[in-house]
């Protein structure tokens, strides 16, 4: 299920009605620029940034994303009167007017994911590398990763469980299979190589715990 994230100072019924029965893995943070923190962490699925009742702190919250690098797709719910006032194309994917009924907020989302990909929960996100589980893509700040497809799996493997550390057996049983009979060094060797194409700025987004195994960081 997707995950939803809602900046907004009212609450999500107030804002976006029909959230309530679409009825997604919804989280909800105020509309400030601080609460950008916390969007690495949450890792939605699909931003959403409430400007039906301040449109211009929502504008200065996607222009903040914008800066930081911020790559979710991101849609902004906004007022008819107000569609206008501001460029909304350059700091956001789509938009929806508050009052849209559910099948048309339904709509919005699965064209949104059918352009940028992932807002049916198909990519993982950990900052700007981006994991896409479909299409077996991984890009890091926009850059396209070549991974093989054993290293793919275990990106993916240890993305999807950030900030829990896995032996090299379990690595093997989880990636490899119960039917591999190579040995754990194999987990290293492909660790290793996942750095190496990962680049200085997030090979350290693995990491090892000395004498257990490996991790994906959970502050990631």
């Amino acid at each position: 299920m997707a995950v939803v994230l809602l900046l907004s100072d009212r609450s999500p019924a107030q804002a976006l009605p029909a959230l309530g029965e679409l009825r997604p893995d919804l989280k909800h943070e105020p509309l400030a620029v601080s609460s950008l923190e916390h969007t690495l962490a949450i890792q939605p699925t699909v931003l959403l940034v409430d400007a039906g009742e301040n449109p211009g702190q929502a504008w200065s919250v996607l222009i903040a994303l914008r800066d930081r690098g911020g790559a979710l797709p991101t849609v902004v719910l906004v007022e008819r009167p107000d569609l206008e006032r501001y460029p909304w194309h350059e700091v956001a994917d789509e938009f929806v007017y508050p009052g849209a009924p559910e099948g048309e907020l339904r709509v919005r989302l699965a064209m949104l994911g059918r352009r940028l990909g992932g807002v049916d929960g198909s990519v993982v996100r950990l900052g700007d590398l981006r994991i896409d589980t479909d299409t077996y893509q991984v890009t890091a700040a926009g850059r396209s990763l070549d991974l093989t497809f054993k290293e793919f799996e275990l990106l993916r493997f240890l993305a999807t469980h950030p900030g829990r550390v896995y032996t090299r057996p379990a690595l093997l049983r989880e990636v490899w299979g119960y039917d591999f009979y190579g040995g754990t060094r194999t987990v290293d060797v492909h660790v290793r190589r996942l750095r190496a194409k990962l680049g200085a700025e997030h090979e350290q987004l693995i990491e090892t715990v000395r004498s257990v195994g490996y991790r994906i960081r959970g502050d990631a």
